[in-house]
């Protein structure tokens, strides 16, 4: 194996039929119309993208987020591809108000789990853990952690609702500095002068090289101000640096060096990630009046950005998989700017999203979306794809 694939998809509310949370008792209910037949229907349509994913190969890792359980996601995996062997990175239920998680399928035929975390943002309302696995790839030992992310979201206004997202940024941020960072105990017993010594320098650098890989749907492009400036995922590779060139580096320098020594400075360096996104800009992965969003993402560290131990990103094959789009699914009669009982134009380039009779809280049903007939459909994401080259 030289390589192998990791995807990430919101699949748009996959709820249960068993009201277990405000968000499923409100909506996804059989008096709603979401029925164990609705359901089923969703995860096999859901299924065929994935299984379509990657040139029809499929993903050797997924990240998923809004699913509400742990069957669910093994209903998911019943459908996906026998061979890939997959398992769930022990699903962690988050306090999320809805009651929706994020979750990790891997192949057991290519990964060792090693440990699972989830990190708690402690909002007014609950939000979604992040999630945090660590995998081992057996072919080469290599270690890989993966993080998987989905943010408030913007309902209420985008500004209104920014500082919930930083807030979570900011978490993420110190899940990653978790990985990527030795803790002050550990700093304890190092020199005073980080810098000249080697071995302390050899120890922080093969720290901070470690392979990671942020998925998500963060609710925010990657200009905005929770990913560019509190996650600090940038487009720029040369603010990823080593620590001797950062103790070096000219920002640093102006610290005054009779108050702060490097044991400081380094607990209070806030690294950098590399968004591999940008690229893709103005393409988006969800689609919201006449435009798109790029709210779903991959970042990196430097160790998997460069291939510092093992594993490296391959950055020409991220990739916006479009199969899922309106347009690529219906024929051009159901177009029309004119006939209201058809779709506009316009919303061609939009994801498909899963389409169910819908029952009123009177017993009414609602209209469909026009040109949409039932039980088709899949998300109003499209899911993205990565590969990882071993070294």
């Amino acid at each position: 194996m030289n390589e192998f694939y990791v995807s990430f998809w919101n699949v748009n509310n996959l709820f249960d039929t068993l009201p277990t949370s405000i968000g499923s008792t409100i909506e996804f209910t059989p008096d709603r119309g979401w029925n164990n037949v609705v359901k089923s229907k969703k995860i096999e349509n859901l299924a065929h993208v994935i299984n379509s994913l990657h040139d029809n190969q499929g993903p050797d890792i997924i990240g998923l987020c809004e699913i509400e359980s742990e069957k669910l996601a093994l209903n998911l995996i019943d459908k996906l591809r026998a061979e890939k062997e997959y398992s769930i990175a022990q699903y962690l239920n988050s306090p999320d108000i809805r009651g929706i998680d994020t979750c990790l399928l891997y192949s057991k035929k290519l990964f060792r789990l090693n440990t699972v975390k989830g990190y708690s943002t402690q909002l007014r309302y609950p939000t979604r853990d992040v999630l945090v696995v660590n995998l081992t790839v057996l072919s080469n030992n290599a270690e890989l952690n993966l993080i998987v992310n989905h943010w408030p979201s913007r309902s209420g206004g985008r500004f209104e609702t920014e500082p919930l997202r930083i807030a979570v940024a900011e978490n993420c941020a110190r899940a990653v500095e978790d990985i990527l960072k030795i803790n002050q105990n550990e700093l304890q017993d190092l020199p005073w002068d980080l810098k000249y010594d080697e071995k302390s320098l050899s120890l922080l650098n093969d720290r901070w090289n470690k392979n990671i890989l942020l998925m998500g749907d963060f609710n925010d492009n990657p200009y905005d101000r929770s990913i560019l400036s509190y996650l600090r995922a940038t487009p720029d590779k040369r603010k990823l640096m080593n620590w001797d060139e950062i103790f070096e580096h000219p920002i640093q320098k102006r610290w005054p060096s009779n108050k702060q020594t490097d044991k400081h400075n380094y607990l209070f360096y806030q690294g950098y990630l590399f968004n591999c996104m940008w690229s893709l800009i103005p393409d988006g992965t969800i689609f919201y009046d006449g435009g798109y969003d790029l709210f779903d993402q991959f970042i990196v560290s430097r160790g998997l950005l460069n291939g510092e131990q093992d594993l490296k990103i391959d950055l020409n094959k991220i990739h916006i998989n479009k199969k899922i789009q309106l347009d690529r699914n219906l024929s051009y009669e159901f177009f029309d700017t004119r006939d209201r009982n058809k779709i506009h134009p316009s919303y061609g380039q939009s994801p498909m999203r899963f389409e169910y009779q819908r029952i009123k809280p009177n017993g009414d049903l609602e209209e469909l979306s026009p040109g949409r007939t039932i039980l088709t459909g899949y998300s109003d994401h499209f899911p993205i794809e990565s590969t990882i080259n071993l070294l």
